[in-house]
């Protein structure tokens, strides 16, 4: 399927650009060949963009991995994992990071959701049997990936106030709503897509999780409006400090050699960082040529 609608981006742009150049627009062979030079370099640029956050937090999971405390936190989430992605084993790597990415993605610390992320799904494509289709965990994953609950919508809050608003936290709420709805709703369909049981176990955790959410809104609603924003940004920044401290002194308390370890994580961002590019440049120039000729702007004035 991804073929054929790769394939059919080049294909339309190439079809309307002829259109319009016989309809006597000369401009528009340039437009579509200077977009997929375009989209080529933007491609290096966002790679490269990522290449010190991926080597940064992929050398800090190292640490943490290499002195158990991936394993650790894996084991505190076995009972919930082993039911809704049955098919991750029982302490793999991928449990600890599809949580630490959960996890930063609910504090918007969109800055270590990233590397984890692809961290997560690089652990789950190591179990996954077929290569080129996505499995039932990765699944998941992403849709638990894209719809997280927020707690602390650190960035919205700031470009909020960049803009002027009168009140930069009074999304606050709207915001957590939203996105609990859309991750329960998203865990339900997949679950029921997937044929995932809803038992016992399963309702403990998402029931927990829903007292320790609720007080931590009443803890952020006693604080004066004004003051939700600082706090908010205040937290996140501490908490994101306190994992860096945690996996670098446990490890040192587990006796891990951290600057070897966090160099090889390292160089493993770096490496992800760099195959990302393909997928990119294929992608962007597709979708640009599909843009520059003007096929883009008719589907959305049909739509």
């Amino acid at each position: 399927m991804l073929n054929y609608l790769w394939g059919g981006f080049f294909l339309v742009g190439f079809a309307v650009a002829m259109l319009r150049f016989l309809g006597g627009d000369d401009a528009v062979f340039q437009a579509v060949v200077q977009s997929t030079f375009d989209m080529a370099k933007l491609s290096v640029e966002i790679a490269i963009g990522l290449i010190g956050l991926l080597a940064l937090w992929s050398g800090l999971f190292r640490i943490a991995e290499q002195a158990g405390l991936i394993s650790v936190l894996s084991r505190l989430l076995a009972p919930l994992f082993s039911r809704i992605m049955p098919e991750v084993p029982h302490g793999h790597v991928a449990q600890g990071a599809v949580t630490m990415n959960l996890a930063a993605n609910m504090l918007g610390l969109d800055n270590a959701a990233t590397p984890l992320g692809l961290k997560a799904m690089q652990a789950l494509q190591s179990l996954n049997p077929v290569k080129h289709t996505a499995s039932n965990a990765q699944i998941l994953f992403l849709v638990l990936n894209t719809s997280s609950v927020t707690l602390l919508p650190v960035t919205i809050f700031m470009y909020r106030a960049q803009l002027g608003a009168a009140d930069p936290t009074e999304v606050f709420i709207p915001i957590l709503l939203a996105t609990s709805l859309s991750t329960l709703t998203g865990l339900l369909a997949v679950m029921l897509i997937q044929k995932i049981p809803f038992d016992v176990v399963v309702l403990a955790y998402l029931g927990a999780g829903a007292v320790l959410m609720g007080g931590f809104v009443y803890w952020l609603g006693l604080l004066p409006a004004g003051e939700l924003g600082t706090a908010s940004q205040l937290l996140a920044n501490g908490l994101l400090l306190a994992v860096i401290a945690l996996f670098i002194g446990y490890g040192l308390w587990r006796r891990v050699p951290v600057y070897e370890q966090f160099v090889e994580g390292a160089k493993e961002g770096f490496e992800t960082a760099v195959k990302l590019i393909p997928y990119l440049v294929a992608m962007l120039v597709a979708i640009w040529v599909f843009r520059a000729c003007g096929a883009m702007k008719n589907l959305v004035a049909l739509l």
